[in-house]
């Protein structure tokens, strides 16, 4: 009988050690602010195999249709060029129309309604919060509001206008 239990028990330590360890979900959080640095939106994103889920909101935005995208650098000085330019890790053109595809930061537009009040969520098809060109890099990465729309073909940047909101995206 103690045979019995301590090679049930052996085999219960053998195949625990066999089994990936459970991972938590890697998230991360912006607060996206206007020039004026007035709070207009919310953005959590949480990795997935796919890539990285966008979970948007926003508030007091210009009714209209915006581009969303993310951007290389972790610094959302108005008016916001402190950002750089889209985040790219994998040096493509720009847009999500065009025969490559589009940067990794290239996200599709998104619809304020009247009022201004917005909650959408969009998937970044391939991106990675941490690791190997991961968003939370040694920069960093913002998410961004244009004015306008992007066209999904203009490199590098869609023809999206102005920077209007702006958020640094940090873990957690």
């Amino acid at each position: 009988m103690r045979f019995t239990s301590l090679l049930a028990a052996t085999a219960a330590i053998a195949l625990g050690a066999t089994r990936a360890p459970a991972q938590q979900a890697e998230r991360a959080h912006a607060a996206l602010r206007n020039t004026q640095g007035v709070v207009v939106g919310q953005a959590t994103l949480q990795q997935t195999a796919r890539g990285v889920l966008v979970d948007l909101t926003l508030s007091g935005v210009a009714e209209g249709e915006h581009a969303l995208h993310v951007h290389g650098v972790g610094k959302c000085e108005a008016p916001f060029s402190s950002a750089g330019g889209h985040w790219n890790p994998t040096a493509v053109p720009h847009g999500l129309l065009t025969a490559k595809g589009g940067h990794l930061g290239d996200l599709p537009n998104v619809f304020v309604p009247a009022g201004g009040h917005l909650h959408v969520q969009v998937m970044a098809d391939g991106a990675k919060l941490t690791g190997l060109d991961g968003m939370l890099d040694a920069d960093g990465a913002a998410l961004m509001i244009h004015d306008g729309p992007d066209d999904y073909t203009s490199d590098p940047a869609g023809a999206a206008g102005p920077r209007i909101a702006c958020g640094v995206i940090v873990a957690g």
